[in-house]
């Protein structure tokens, strides 16, 4: 049925979509992560054994001689988790890292306010999408200089090195290759310690 001539045409004004909050985080089921990329909550399950072995060794190769031993290089906080609060975005990366230089004193709140100076995403099915479409950009807006991205599924890390606010590939391992990769290239280690 045509219209009349002159007759308005109505157009759908639908609300827009509303916005997550960190609400909508806090009530997330508990046995979910829970983030906001763009807006919008993303909850996923809890990780599955390959990515927990991962991403707990991975902790240690770092976290032991980069935060916590003291015959090691140290400068850093290394924390498996945290989550991080940047402008509308609430991120959870499996773990992260900051130079004490820049975060001198270690905070005690919920959150982090402050983007990390080094990122590593583990992959899995949930969360490979978020974590290569939606996270890395805010990653290389907040001005992170280091994303690491470990696939437990085929044994690689590759590691990026943000430059003119673009990620550059600087280093990729695979299988049981020797890792000593900026921003922690004072230390090397097996990356089959990550694998099971």
């Amino acid at each position: 049925m045509s219209q009349p001539a002159g007759a308005a045409v109505q157009q759908d004004e639908s609300p827009a979509p509303r916005r997550a909050t960190y609400q909508d985080v806090l009530d997330a089921p508990p046995h979910r992560v829970a983030e906001i990329v763009d807006g919008t909550l993303h909850t996923h399950p809890r990780p599955a054994a390959l990515h927990a072995r991962a991403s707990s060794s991975l902790g240690v190769k770092i976290g032991g001689p980069f935060d916590h031993d003291p015959g090691g290089p140290g400068g850093w906080w290394i924390i498996d988790e945290p989550e991080l609060h940047l402008e509308d975005d609430i991120l959870v990366p499996d773990l992260a890292g900051w130079r004490r230089e820049r975060m001198p004193a270690y905070p005690h709140t919920a959150y982090f306010t402050l983007a990390p100076d080094w990122v590593c995403e583990v992959l899995s099915p949930s969360t490979r999408k978020l974590d290569l479409c939606g996270k890395r950009p805010v990653h290389a807006r907040e001005g992170v200089a280091h994303l690491w991205l470990v696939d437990p599924t085929d044994r690689i890390l590759e590691a990026f090195e943000l430059r003119e606010g673009q990620w550059a590939l600087i280093a990729t391992a695979i299988d049981d290759d020797p890792v000593g990769i900026p921003p922690f290239d004072a230390v090397t280690f097996s990356l089959a310690d990550l694998w099971p």
